[in-house]
């Protein structure tokens, strides 16, 4: 493994608190929630720039301390995974295909920016990954502030949690990496938010606000499928202060 008359009036008030009782966490491509698309195209005709799809959250309740959080996205093809879509080392898109970033102080500015630019944190992209692990691959995503830099967020807000950059390199040209033209879908599973042990409240947010996959090159939209949450523990993000 490498690394939503009166009648329907009434329901949607009632839909959206429901959704701000449980949180929700959102992925879209450009910007975050409805601010953002869910369907990218690329004519896959040059190995410069990139595609960004922002994971952000709803807080379930609002947390006094909170710090720092954890998250995975599967990657997800209607058959075998193109290479175009396999990062690591040993792979052929290598491990400068794709990245991840945890500043938005140079925008968008949709949601609110928790972090400021002080989040430090990295990724671990695993392929093959179950189920139908020859179909999906994984990225598991950890980010926290310095601990004095903890602080508040409210139930009922949007914030912004990353940035997954897929970058183009070895699209097109010669030693290219075949497959940027497969439909594909990336799929937010979870997003669990961290404090300090001393609170015990470090919720998973799993229910999605508006969406919580996009598409790539007009994949199927119905990919989403539920993949059990990987919790992390204090102790595993506690090591990003090392």
């Amino acid at each position: 493994m490498k690394k939503s008359i009166l009648i329907a009036g009434t329901m949607l008030v009632f839909g959206a608190s429901m959704a701000s009782a449980q949180g929700g966490i959102n992925l879209s491509w450009v910007d975050c929630g409805l601010a953002g698309t869910q369907n990218q195209t690329f004519a896959c005709n040059t190995n410069t720039g990139l595609n960004t799809a922002i994971a952000s959250f709803l807080p379930p309740a609002s947390l006094p301390e909170f710090l720092g959080l954890s998250s995975q996205v599967d990657i997800r093809s209607q058959g075998p995974l193109p290479e175009w879509w396999k990062h690591g080392t040993g792979t052929c898109r290598g491990t400068t295909g794709l990245s991840v970033s945890f500043d938005f102080t140079a925008g968008p500015f949709t949601c609110v920016d928790f972090f400021g630019g002080q989040a430090a944190g990295g990724f671990v992209y695993e392929f093959p990954a179950s189920p139908n692990p020859g179909e999906r691959a994984r990225v598991r995503v950890t980010c926290a502030v310095p601990f004095d830099n903890r602080g508040p967020i409210d139930a009922g807000t949007e914030y912004y949690a990353y940035k997954l950059n897929l970058l183009r390199a070895k699209t097109t040209g010669t030693g290219n990496c075949p497959g940027c033209n497969v439909p594909a879908c990336l799929v937010l599973d979870s997003i669990q938010l961290f404090q300090p042990p001393e609170q015990a409240n470090d919720p998973t947010i799993t229910n999605p606000a508006d969406r919580n996959f996009v598409t790539w090159q007009s994949a199927d939209p119905t990919c989403p499928a539920s993949t059990p949450a990987n919790n992390k523990t204090w102790g595993q993000v506690k090591s990003l202060y090392r």
